[in-house]
């Protein structure tokens, strides 16, 4: 297999509005390239915009254990956290992102989480309702 014509492919379908199939030709370069940081990058974007949380998640912790200083990481997990309602844990990942790195996408995630608990009196996530 020729990994690197697989992850253009694999950028290709994501980029073509086909998160779902991207991640099934990428997994298997993760599997042979598993310190590729660029690969299980995209495959975790790939599982996020699929709805594949715990996917995105598992691979996005990978990235933050390997280089904590990973601000993109840090930001997809925070969205990928609020997405499933983890709002406390959510609020760390967000919270680094911004601090690292300026950038609207990231302030913004962070005020509407930080703006979530608020408004519901200190619970940070959906289990506690």
């Amino acid at each position: 297999m020729d990994l690197l014509e697989e992850y253009r492919r694999a950028t290709f379908t994501f980029e073509s509005g086909d998160p779902l199939g991207a991640a099934r030709m990428l997994e298997p370069i993760v599997e042979a390239e598993p310190h590729n940081a660029a690969v299980r990058q995209l495959l975790a974007r790939a599982y996020f915009n699929s709805a594949q949380l715990a996917g995105a998640e598992k691979q996005l912790r990978t990235l933050i254990e390997r280089d904590p200083s990973d601000h993109y990481a840090h930001h997809v997990l925070g969205r990928t956290l609020e997405r499933a309602g983890r709002f406390s844990e959510a609020l760390p990942h967000l919270r680094l992102a911004a601090a690292m790195k300026r950038h609207d996408d990231y302030e913004d995630a962070l005020r509407r989480v930080e703006t979530w608990v608020g408004k519901n009196g200190g619970r940070t996530s959906y289990a506690a309702e």
